[in-house]
């Protein structure tokens, strides 16, 4: 696969450009190709070396895709579908990277993009109707919209432990780990974080390491991933049904219910209500749920993430299934969830998690009853004694949905800054723009389905909506849109109703920015499905962007080269 380019291709600074894209993971690869067929000139500032975004830095062993590999991937391209064929059922991060790489080859993009280029700042030049872009080195470059490809999940963070600084060992985070193939084999290993990441890096690195000491915060719900090699039949179906699939991802059916008869196991049926069904027909649906596998366990009764009983039926389930793994009692119940919702915070998919506190070199060391309290020059310090460490692993998750658009000066109309419009929580209208942020758009934004659906799904719908969008003010003689603050008060107070009639916005999760001191905790997410999400950024658009203010052509305006 090609490597990453580091020259600076056809941006040299003054040149004004019809757009600029942040990030070049799976948005910002799409978006260039979009805007490059509607005939704008358009340039990715990647913060890395490489295309990929997540994919790219998130290289730690174990990383793998929760959602089917065949489902996670574009479609809007006939010929990479044709070409690219996937090995297993659940994607490894550096599959998902070569496919990343092999699509920006294919599609030739890396022309218009440079890396190494982290984007510092953003500021509105109302006089000129343009964004006036800044990267880490100082480079300045103008376009009339600045597009945000910065993902979901790309702000990494290291938790607020006094000592870290000092300890002699080696720190690692997880989403910045070392390109080169780390040795655990005789280390003491400390992982910090049992959510998704660490649930993933804790076998992989148990298996190789002298010792690893587990630090647990708060248990995660974790399903089988039931993992497996691809057949070429299985390859060759999917690619024939290819449009259907397709078709049925973006209504936002789930791949694994779709009618499609890809594998040799049966489709699974439309979920019942947990009270449409006696306790044995509860208990074997989701016994052939655990043993199908992947993330859609949170699905299996039709009131699963709206009626607490129906919930805790399908919680209850799990508990059982790690007391049944883990051979300790009490580290079994320490590893059971309990004072939450399942799908109140994101489920987790696992190869041989719960088996791995079987192993005789693992020691779980639970909040409740060992806190940490300091990092020290040997290891941790826990409230239940010292542990000695070699390397520490912080698995700590993200500053989720905000935090790498509030890493950059984001400035809008009269220099507002977007940390202060979002000083209470993000207001967005559909997720994909902001009141007082002209031709500001964002993919994937807060208040869109973005990480509560299949995010490439979600990622092409933004892309595809933007582009028809940007199509339509050229065609309109249009140099300026952003959001009403009314329909951006209607969308917020829209995604908040629609969250709270479920039980996801229950639990102190990332999904609400618990995680991140001082952050407001305002759930950030619409969960309405994709379906429906779809439904109205179309009506919208159909009705001549509702809720947007466009303005017409300003004769006086910079030209667009």
């Amino acid at each position: 696969m090609t490597a990453g380019n580091t020259r600076t291709p056809s941006a040299p600074d003054g040149t004004i450009l019809d757009a600029i894209i942040i990030g070049a993971g799976f948005g910002g690869l799409y978006m260039l190709h979009r805007l490059r067929q509607s005939g704008l000139k358009a340039h990715v500032f990647e913060a890395g070396a490489d295309v990929g975004g997540t994919w790219y830095w998130n290289r730690y062993p174990g990383a793998r895709c929760d959602v089917e590999s065949v489902a996670y991937c574009y479609s809007f391209s006939p010929e990479i579908t044709a070409e690219w064929n996937w090995s297993e059922k659940f994607a490894t991060q550096p599959e998902i990277l070569d496919y990343l790489r092999f699509a920006a080859d294919r599609l030739d993009l890396r022309r218009d993009i440079s890396f190494n280029a982290r984007v510092t700042a953003a500021h509105y030049d109302e006089g000129a109707n343009l964004w006036r872009v800044t990267t880490a080195s100082g480079r300045t470059v103008s376009a009339r919209y600045c597009i945000a490809a910065t993902g979901c999940l790309s702000a990494s963070r290291l938790p607020d432990i006094p000592g870290i600084d000092r300890f002699k060992g080696q720190v690692i985070q997880s989403a910045n780990w070392p390109e080169q193939p780390m040795d655990f084999k005789g280390k003491r290993v400390g992982i910090i974080g049992t959510g998704s990441t660490g649930i993933q890096i804790i076998p992989v690195v148990a298996a190789q390491a002298g010792h690893t000491s587990i630090f647990q915060r708060t248990p995660a719900y974790s399903v089988p991933a039931r993992n497996a090699l691809l057949s070429d039949h299985y390859r060759k179906a999917v690619k024939e049904q290819a449009p259907d699939l397709t078709r049925q991802l973006r209504a936002g059916l789930i791949h694994g219910n779709s009618d499609l008869r890809l594998r040799d196991e049966e489709p699974l049926p439309p979920p019942l209500t947990a009270s449409q069904m006696t306790t044995v027909e509860q208990q074997a649906e989701l016994e052939r749920r655990w043993q199908r596998g992947g993330a859609w366990f949170m699905f299996t009764f039709a009131d699963q993430v709206f009626d607490r009983q129906a919930n805790e039926v399908a919680a209850e389930f799990i508990r059982t299934k790690i007391r049944q793994i883990v051979r300790d009692r009490a580290v079994a119940e320490k590893l059971c969830p309990g004072s939450y919702a399942i799908g109140a915070k994101r489920i987790c998919v696992d190869t041989d998690y719960y088996a791995t506190y079987n192993r005789p070199n693992v020691t779980l060391l639970d909040h409740g009853t060992a806190p940490i309290l300091e990092v020290t020059e040997a290891g941790i310090r826990t409230g239940a004694g010292d542990v000695d460490l070699d390397i520490i692993i912080f698995a700590t998750g993200f500053d989720a949905m905000t935090g790498a658009l509030l890493s950059m000066d984001i400035r809008g109309r009269n220099g507002m800054p977007l940390a202060e419009k979002w000083r209470t929580g993000p207001r967005t209208y559909l997720g994909l723009g902001m009141a007082g942020f002209p031709n500001l758009f964002t993919i994937t934004g807060p208040g869109s389905p973005s990480v509560f659906s299949n995010v490439v799904v979600s990622i092409e719908q933004h892309v595809e909506w933007i582009g028809d969008c940007l199509d339509h003010l050229r065609a309109h003689g249009m140099i300026s849109m952003e959001p009403t603050e009314h329909a951006e008060d209607e969308w917020v107070r829209h995604v908040g109703e629609v969250a709270g009639a479920t039980l996801i916005p229950t639990a102190r999760s990332w999904y609400v920015g618990a995680n991140i001191p001082g952050k407001p905790n305002v759930f950030m997410i619409y969960v309405g499905g994709v379906g429906a999400y779809r439904d109205i950024c179309d009506k919208v658009a159909a009705d001549g962007y509702a809720g947007f203010t466009l303005l017409p052509t300003d004769q006086n305006r910079e030209e667009v080269a």
